[in-house]
């Protein structure tokens, strides 16, 4: 399932830049991950970079787009596909 970022968010910047499919952006009052562009890290590192850098702990799944491991594997190959 692709990850959200909670109301808690402190607006540090530090979780932006670690994306590498680039699903963060500053939204209207906290930064926001756009679902279609997150797979949680999957090809790309074993862990979530977002998650191991945020320093008040305000990015959970979101239960609202569950995807499976292959899913993810899949959005990312997408992603990444080289036309």
């Amino acid at each position: 399932m692709a990850l959200m970022i909670t109301d808690e968010c402190i607006n540090c910047d530090v979780c932006e830049p670690e994306c590498p499919n680039g699903a963060i952006s500053q939204g209207d009052e906290i930064y926001v991950i756009d679902p279609n562009l997150c797979t949680e890290c999957v090809g790309h590192y074993d862990e979530p970079q977002c998650v191991e850098v945020c320093p008040v702990d305000c990015i959970p799944k979101d239960p609202d787009h569950e995807e499976t491991a292959d899913e993810l594997q899949a959005k990312y190959e997408r992603l990444t596909a080289q036309g």
